[in-house]
């Protein structure tokens, strides 16, 4: 009898002692997990900005069109889609469009300029870039795109203002790539090699020394014949000295 207690005894003990982790995780797995915030939905404007970004131009019109919105921004984007499909009279008036929505907006009148550019109407096209200008005064963007169509009108002198002004208001307005967005900045140039010239013209005044070096060999790649502007320029003084310059002088590049 006295064994069988102390069993009971030392079996009471040992239940005392056992750890309750068991009833404890089984009590945290009844908790329900927080439920996960669902993703924000996505807008016909934002999905048409995708598409746009995806260079699926027909698509990203379309999803704009579903907007159901009476909105200037939405135009221009609209436009900005048939401008890179090269169909520009259909972008000229969505553009228009966006401006009867919004006498004021300054990417819309730019644009316009670039189709102008597009059809080789470049005193026109300066003229809405000025235009442009007047409204959002302080758009290296703007700038760019009316020292280009400058150049297409041979006033050099013009067209380094403008792109002066372009740079010191954004060190990498000539470096911007990509077609999104609401206001085109113009890349294509007849005159690469001259063009490239003044470029690094630019770049040797703003004192963006690496730059400067770049376009200068790209001009030569593309056959800039004055070379000797390279010593006479005051803009490359600062320049001459550098090996790198040195080296550029004395190589032959080979015309791309």
């Amino acid at each position: 009898m006295v064994s069988i207690y102390l069993l009971l005894i030392l079996a009471a003990v040992i239940w005392a002692q056992a750890p309750s982790s068991p009833v404890a995780f089984r009590q945290e797995n009844n908790i329900p997990p927080q439920a996960k915030r669902p993703a924000p939905d996505l807008t016909p404007e934002m999905r048409g900005d995708i598409l746009m970004a995806r260079k699926m131009y027909r698509e990203a019109v379309e999803m704009y069109s579903t907007t159901g919105s009476d909105s200037a921004i939405i135009a221009n984007k609209i436009g900005i889609a048939y401008h890179q499909l090269m169909e520009l009279e259909v972008a000229r008036k969505n553009y228009e469009r966006a401006l009867r929505l919004d006498p004021k907006y300054s990417e819309a009148v730019n644009n316009l300029g670039t189709i102008f550019y597009a059809r080789k109407s470049y005193r026109k096209a300066v003229s809405y870039y000025n235009r442009a200008l007047k409204l959002k005064p302080n758009s290296a963007s703007i700038y760019s795109n009316l020292g280009t169509a400058q150049f297409a009108r041979k006033k050099y002198k013009q067209a380094l203002e403008a792109y002066d002004t372009a740079l010191s208001l954004d060190p990498e307005v000539f470096e911007h790539r990509g077609t999104q967005g609401v206001l085109l900045q113009e890349r294509s140039v007849e005159e690469r090699a001259k063009f490239h010239f003044y470029l690094a013209k630019t770049y040797a005044k703003a004192g963006a020394v690496d730059r400067a070096l770049l376009y200068i060999r790209k001009s030569l790649e593309e056959g800039f014949k004055e070379r000797d502007k390279f010593q006479s320029e005051p803009e490359f003084a600062k320049l001459q000295e550098l090996p790198e310059f040195k080296e550029l002088m004395a190589a032959e590049p080979r015309v791309l």
